[in-house]
Order: C-alpha cells, then sequence, then structure tokens
C-alpha cells in the first residue's frame, strides 16, 4: 500500500473510532472537536511528530516545562504552533497512553496532577494567539479542547479500548507510516 493510501484509510479509520466514541457513547457533537482529535490521532502515529518541538541546538524536546520556555521564546505563529503542540502532547499521553505517564522521566512541573493543567493551560494560550494560516486549528477549537480537556482525555482512552478490543487485527499498527 502507497503512503498516501495508508495515510487514507488511517485518517478514516482514527475518523471512525472517534466520531463514534465522542458522539455516540459520550454524547459529544462537536465535529471541529472530533475532527481535531482524529487528525491528532493520524499524525502522532509519526513518531517525530510526537516530538517535533525543538530547542536551538535541534535537540527534540520531550520535557513540557522545557517546551514550555522555548513557546515563551518565539513570536506570532511560531509560539502559537509550540503551545498547541503543548496541548496536544499532553492530551495524546494522557488520554491514549496515560500508564506511560508513570514511567516517564518527569520534571516537577510534569508531575501526573499537573500534566493535564499543562495541557489545558496550553490550548488556552494558543487560542488567545491570532494566526495568519487558515489551515491552522481555529482558536475556538483549542479553546474548547482547554476547557474540556479531562472529556477529551477520557474519550481517547476509550478510542485506544476500541482499537485494542478489535479481534480482526486491524489497529493502528497495520497502518505505521515510517
Amino acid at each position: 500500500m502507497q503512503y498516501d493510501q495508508r495515510a487514507n484509510v488511517l485518517e478514516r479509520y482514527f475518523a471512525g473510532l472517534a466520531e463514534h466514541t465522542f458522539e455516540v457513547k459520550l454524547g459529544v457533537a462537536d465535529p471541529g472537536l472530533v475532527d481535531y482529535l482524529s487528525a491528532m490521532l493520524t499524525s502522532f502515529v509519526r513518531n517525530d511528530a510526537v516530538y517535533k518541538v525543538r530547542d536551538l541546538t535541534g535537540r527534540a524536546l520531550d520535557d513540557v516545562a522545557r517546551m514550555f520556555l522555548e513557546a515563551e521564546a518565539r513570536v506570532g505563529n511560531a509560539r502559537r504552533e509550540v503551545h498547541r503542540h503543548i496541548g496536544d502532547f499532553t492530551l495524546f499521553w494522557a488520554g491514549v497512553y496515560p500508564e506511560a505517564l508513570e514511567r516517564r522521566r518527569q520534571s516537577a512541573a510534569e508531575r501526573a496532577e499537573n500534566f493535564a493543567a499543562l495541557g489545558k493551560r496550553a490550548y488556552y494560550i494558543a487560542s488567545t494567539i491570532e494566526t495568519d494560516n487558515e489551515e491552522d486549528a481555529p482558536g475556538d477549537v483549542l479553546e474548547r479542547l482547554s476547557a474540556r480537556f479531562e472529556l477529551c482525555a477520557y474519550g481517547l482512552r476509550e478510542v485506544r479500548r476500541q482499537w485494542e478490543d478489535r479481534d480482526d487485527g486491524i489497529g493502528p499498527q497495520t497502518f505505521l507510516i515510517n
């Protein structure tokens, strides 16, 4: 299967799981939010997307507190993008792989009790920064991600449960893109 075909199949797979989970199971009728979450899942299949924030030396950052410092050193769209990524990063780990949070090497600011608060704060900051990029996430979606962070994390745990419960062997690992 070609890269574009695999990516398209994966996008549809995550869109279906997210729509079913959020709209049917959780009663969240928010297409913009659900579309954002399924797109995030699709992009985070690639490891380089999960760790895309880099410091001045080019080293990928995996510590949220350091990502915040990097965001504050940037301006405009670049600052918004790093804050948005922090929100995505924290939501992904808190939602899809919460057990990994216990194993992560963490800074004091990144303890489990602060992880959601950091993600909510990052999404809120990103929502307040205007962008001239039409393809960027709308500020109102980022604001809703901030306000509904815990619900979104729970929904992402349910999405993961659905793909793990499938008995036909089809799941995101089938479509991994290197």
